[in-house]
């Protein structure tokens, strides 16, 4: 008789370094301390470690935090992240580690994810772990990144860019997005979305999406794009046309375009595009309907479409996509 395996959660280990954000340092345990499987356990493990042996690590506000590991930890993790500090010093200033950083990271095994918030993404670009690669931060530094490590490819205008087994985001709320982004690469969109709704943050948003948006508050006295939107996502399934999306605003296509892409940070066919996506991962997780019937269903009208999409935005045909994780939402 075969024995089920060994079951173990994967483990994310936070490296809290002196000047951290408070709030980025929480994402991590918000979002990967939530998700569990069909029997209840946590499908991740969090930790937090600092460069020196257990003990209080400063932070950019008036108190500290306490971690209970030192950097042995980072040996142990399967994935890393590492929060923005406003005391990186020399490897924000000059793109170099110190001693003690360059110590710790030294601990972390080959082939371990990584990942970062914010300036964080300053530490593993100095450790080269990013050379030859896409990578992100938050807007104000992107220029500052890029002139420091020009081996990087810096994409100032994304919220998140993964690359595989290296993640980095833009700042602050970019860190969620992320790590929901994580979450759902992991286990699926039902489990992703299940972390978000006891979040209380969106489920998706795309990492295409800008992360700079001139102005993200509309003008009280003008109007919005948002009931358009609405109108859009009851009728995925349904062809929906550019003019008709700017009807429902009484706008012109023009003004209604620039509108949207200022309050989106997309287009509107980008972002009718990332909704029928996510539509479709949803029916591919949770329903047994045809392949043919959840890209009608989803707004893409054939099979052929969908497969194109799929694999532009997630790299896998809807038949692997389905197998992946219904076999995971089993597990």
């Amino acid at each position: 008789m075969s024995r089920e395996p060994e079951y173990r959660p994967h483990r994310v280990v936070v490296l809290a370094l002196d000047g951290l954000l408070p709030f980025e340092l929480g994402i991590p345990h918000r979002i990967f301390g939530r998700p569990r499987d069909a029997h209840g356990r946590p499908l991740y493990e969090v930790v937090t470690c600092s460069v020196r042996p257990p003990g209080p690590v400063r932070t950019d506000a008036d108190f500290s935090v306490m971690a209970e590991h030192g950097p042995e930890a980072l040996a142990t993790a399967d994935t890393v992240v590492v929060p923005a500090s406003y005391e990186l010093g020399p490897v924000f200033e000059q793109g170099v580690l110190t001693e003690e950083l360059a110590a710790a990271l030294a601990h972390i095994r080959p082939g371990t994810r990584l990942t970062s918030i914010c300036t964080g993404v300053f530490v593993l670009a100095a450790a080269g772990f990013l050379d030859g690669r896409r990578a992100t931060t938050h807007w104000a530094e992107t220029e500052h990144l890029q002139r420091l490590f020009p081996k990087i490819d810096v994409d100032p205008d994304v919220l998140f860019v993964d690359d595989g087994d290296v993640l980095t985001s833009a700042g602050v709320a970019a860190g969620i997005d992320l790590c929901l982004h994580i979450v759902r690469r992991d286990h699926g969109t039902a489990v992703a979305t299940e972390v978000a709704r006891r979040t209380v943050v969106p489920p998706h948003r795309d990492g295409g999406q800008a992360q700079y948006i001139q102005r993200p508050v509309p003008d009280p006295q003008q109007a919005t794009t948002t009931a358009a939107r609405a109108w859009a996502l009851g009728r995925l399934h349904e062809p929906i046309q550019l003019r008709d999306m700017a009807a429902r605003e009484s706008m012109s296509v023009r003004t209604f375009t620039r509108r949207f892409r200022e309050e989106v940070g997309v287009s509107p066919g980008q972002w009718l595009t990332q909704q029928r996506v996510e539509r479709a991962r949803q029916l591919l997780e949770t329903t047994d309907r045809s392949v043919d019937r959840i890209a009608r269903d989803a707004g893409f009208g054939t099979a052929q479409s969908m497969r194109q999409h799929l694999q532009t935005a997630l790299g896998v045909t809807p038949t692997a996509y389905r197998r992946t994780f219904r076999a995971g939402a089993g597990a």
